[in-house]
């Protein structure tokens, strides 16, 4: 019919050996992109906060 799972043995056959596991290439690469464009983000930002002429008007009294 149906055999008994042992969920201790199952647990120690699906552990991962922490020296094994490493973010790898695509890791490094997915971090590089996010890093390449933050800084293309930030560089057009601060090129477009350039181009604003703001001029504040004096506030008015209130009575």
């Amino acid at each position: 019919m149906s055999t008994p799972v042992n969920l201790t043995h199952l647990a120690a056959d699906l552990a991962l050996d922490q020296n094994k596991v490493t973010p790898g290439l695509l890791g490094f690469v997915v971090f590089a992109a996010l890093g390449i464009a933050t800084w293309f983000l930030l560089k057009s930002m601060n090129s477009r906060f350039k181009k604003i002429d703001f001029v504040e008007e004096p506030e008015t009294p209130k009575e």
